[in-house]
């Protein structure tokens, strides 16, 4: 099972002509790839898609897609989450939010964590961050 980042939730249902090859790639990971999510990664979708500089959807499409997204292995928010991301926080000199991410992919047992917020091929105690719009 594999990790994704909010970006790749994101691009997977964008319609710019700019991210035309990011979105591609996203789709191919969700469509390919046995992905997990957490609460926050739900969150913060939802809130960048209804951004008007963003996708500047509606409450109710962006709703489809989180309901979608819901029905994947999901982590919850927790003090165990919480715990490990301020340890990796530390740990790693990295943003709290990131390494909250990274503290859920590692609870659902992920070993790659899909994202562009994150050094590519950076180990994370276990969790490697992969960025899948890198040109290899």
């Amino acid at each position: 099972m594999v990790f994704v980042d909010t970006n790749i939730l994101i691009y997977a249902i964008s319609n710019s002509p700019i991210d035309r090859r990011k979105s591609a790639a996203a789709r191919r990971i969700l469509a390919d790839e046995d992905v997990a999510v957490s609460a926050q990664v739900i969150q913060e979708f939802y809130w960048a898609a209804t951004r008007p500089y963003k996708l500047a959807l509606s409450h109710e499409q962006a709703l489809t897609y989180v309901e979608a997204w819901k029905s994947l292995p999901f982590q919850e928010t927790n003090l165990q989450i919480i715990d490990d991301a301020l340890f990796l926080t530390g740990q790693f000199r990295i943003a709290y939010w990131d390494a909250a991410i990274i503290a859920a992919a590692r609870h659902m047992d992920c070993d790659t964590l899909y994202t562009e917020d994150l050094n590519h091929g950076q180990d994370y105690e276990g969790v490697i961050a992969v960025n899948p719009f890198i040109n290899r």
